[in-house]
């Protein structure tokens, strides 16, 4: 099979799985698929676009990191977190959007092909450090989603409708819970990967790296504030769910913003 039809099988397939969980969530759990057949038709798309992420980023003339092929890598990645957690935690209602962004990763992959490779060999102290950085922005990603559903659930209860999709929902305490597991855990990995840029990149605040290493700073100094508010004062609703959206946006403008102005726009 070609990679162009392996990547329009992998879209259509996270397509349908995401309209899947949103017709099930809509219905309450009565949907044509079970909550395992969902998973496993997740579990296939994920597979399907780790084979067509193979071929676009590992090339002849070394790793292909553009902007849509990092895209597209991350989208592949928490895609794959929400999976895994799902097995054990009631979190696959968060493919609705995760899964139908991974397929658009895909098709801009295709649409607008990018060429930014690593020439050199890597130390394994500097792919230690995009292996870490890479997992705890997925994580706090899925943080993120996973608060904008927590604001819609607690709308929907402070108005004293609890109607619709919202009776589907697991509790408000449980999403709570966690949305902090996964904030605490893509914590732990954000400051492994400020530690790991310290020790193995040569100079943090280079020119090209500033404005990464700022926000990034920025972020984690956001969710250490919402961690301790969480412990010393017990924040929890709008106010966890403010903070862990600022914490994400400062990431996700970390992670793309430059490389956006840099690829995209200036074309460097």
């Amino acid at each position: 099979m070609s990679t162009i039809a392996i990547s329009f099988a992998t879209v259509i397939l996270y397509c349908l799985t995401g309209f899947l969980l949103a017709f099930s969530l809509y219905k309450r759990g009565n949907a044509p698929v079970s909550r395992g057949g969902l998973i496993a038709m997740g579990m296939a798309a994920v597979v399907l676009h780790a084979i067509t992420l193979y071929q676009s980023l590992f090339t002849a003339q070394g790793l292909n990191l553009g902007f849509f092929n990092a895209f597209s890598l991350l989208s592949w990645l928490i895609a794959l977190l929400v999976l895994l957690a799902s097995l054990t935690k009631p979190v696959e209602n968060l493919g609705i959007a995760i899964f139908p962004l991974a397929g658009l990763s895909i098709a801009l992959e295709i649409l607008f092909p990018s060429q930014y490779l690593f020439l050199e060999k890597t130390t394994p102290g500097i792919q230690a450090h995009i292996l870490i950085s890479v997992l705890a922005y997925s994580l706090l990603s899925i943080a993120a989603m996973q608060a904008v559903l927590l604001s819609i659930q607690d709308r929907y209860l402070r108005a004293r409708q609890p109607g619709g999709f919202i009776r589907a929902l697991p509790p408000l305490q449980t999403m709570e819970t966690l949305l902090f597991q996964m904030i605490g855990a893509g914590f732990v990995l954000q400051s492994l990967s400020l530690i790991t840029g310290v020790f193995f990149l040569e100079n943090l605040f280079a020119q090209h790296l500033v404005h990464k290493t700022v926000l990034s700073i920025i972020a984690w100094l956001v969710f250490a504030v919402l961690l301790w508010g969480r412990w010393r004062f017990g924040w929890r609703g709008r106010t966890a769910i403010r903070w862990t959206i600022s914490g994400a946006v400062a990431l996700m403008l970390a992670y793309f913003g430059s490389k956006l102005v840099l690829e995209l726009v200036l074309h460097r």
